[in-house]
Order: structure tokens, then C-alpha cells, then sequence
């Protein structure tokens, strides 16, 4: 794999924080927004059975947390808590992570505080790989992540998404059987 045109990797170490002065988050460690769409259908089981369609994967519960707004990058961990609670699932039942990447720092404190073992979570790469379309992302996570359930022959999975002020969202999904 290459990298893009303009990119230098000899001049990532001279990139200027984003945020604050003497900061560690640049243009090399976050995603580019992209272009980029996808789609979700969703449906009570019986109504997509009444349509003869077949259900991909059963959406089991949602959470959403809220922090400080300049703590957005550790919401996902509260979320992902929230959910558990309310799946009655571990973090052992799970069986991959999609952690929105709008930053790479974003996943990794999830990892550690969550103690998520790195080949659980953003298995074909985040949004620094795969780009982060604003106003997609959430569904282009989940779809990333059954995507990746499904080739796997796996089962459960947690999206979860950090959004400005604070917040972050996040879904239990378990694959259709």
C-alpha cells in the first residue's frame, strides 16, 4: 500500500497540532472527511417477514453518553459501558468492535480502558484508513461492522460513534440466524 500523492512521511513529525499547542493530534493521526454513503434498512422482524425479506441482523439495544465537550475522544467508553448494561453482554461476548475513528486515538483509549484485545476492533481498518463521511459515518460503521461479522462467520458486534460537545452513541447488533 501506498501513500496518498501529496503525502511526506518525513514531514509528519513537524505537523502542527490540530487543537492545542503542544498537542498530539494532527492531520497524520486523524480521518479525512470523504465522500462516501450507506444505507441501512431497518424494520420490526414481522414487517420485513410480511415484505419477504430477509433480516441481516437483529439490532439488540442503542446507548448514548455524554462527557465534557472536550472529551468527545473517551465518550465511546461510556457509551460502550451503557450498552453493555443493557444487553446484559460482556465485553467477551462480543465479538467485534467498530469504533469510529474520527481520530486514531479515538479507538485506542477504548481499547485500553476497555481492555479490548486490537484484533476485535476496526478489523478492516477506521476512518483514517477508510475515510469519515460526515453524516454517514454512523451507518457506514455498522455497516462496516456486519460486513466484517459476516465474512468472519461471527456473530456479535458493538458500533459505537464520538460526536462534537461530548457525546457518543453506540449499538448492540448480533447477526440473523
Amino acid at each position: 500500500m501506498s501513500s496518498p500523492p501529496k503525502a511526506r512521511p518525513d514531514k509528519i513529525p513537524t505537523l502542527k497540532p490540530a487543537f492545542r499547542e503542544g498537542g498530539t493530534v494532527t492531520a497524520a493521526n486523524s480521518s479525512s472527511i470523504s465522500d462516501g454513503a450507506a444505507a441501512l434498512l431497518l424494520m420490526r422482524q414481522s414487517e420485513a417477514r410480511r415484505r419477504g425479506l430477509k433480516p441481516l441482523a437483529v439490532f439488540h439495544a442503542h446507548a448514548a453518553f455524554a462527557d465534557q465537550p472536550g472529551l468527545f475522544p473517551t465518550a465511546p467508553i461510556g457509551a460502550i459501558q451503557r450498552l453493555l448494561g443493557k444487553t446484559g453482554w460482556t465485553l467477551d461476548d462480543v465479538d467485534l468492535f467498530e469504533i469510529n475513528e474520527a481520530f486514531a486515538v479515538v479507538p485506542l483509549v477504548a481499547m485500553r480502558e476497555l481492555d479490548i484485545p486490537h484484533d476485535k476492533v476496526n478489523v478492516n481498518g477506521g476512518a483514517c484508513a477508510l475515510g469519515h463521511p460526515i453524516g454517514a459515518s454512523g451507518a457506514r460503521i455498522i455497516v462496516t461492522l456486519l460486513a466484517a461479522l459476516q465474512h468472519r462467520q461471527l456473530k456479535r458486534g458493538i458500533a459505537a460513534i464520538c460526536i462534537g460537545g461530548g457525546e457518543a452513541t453506540a449499538v448492540a447488533v448480533e447477526i440473523f440466524d
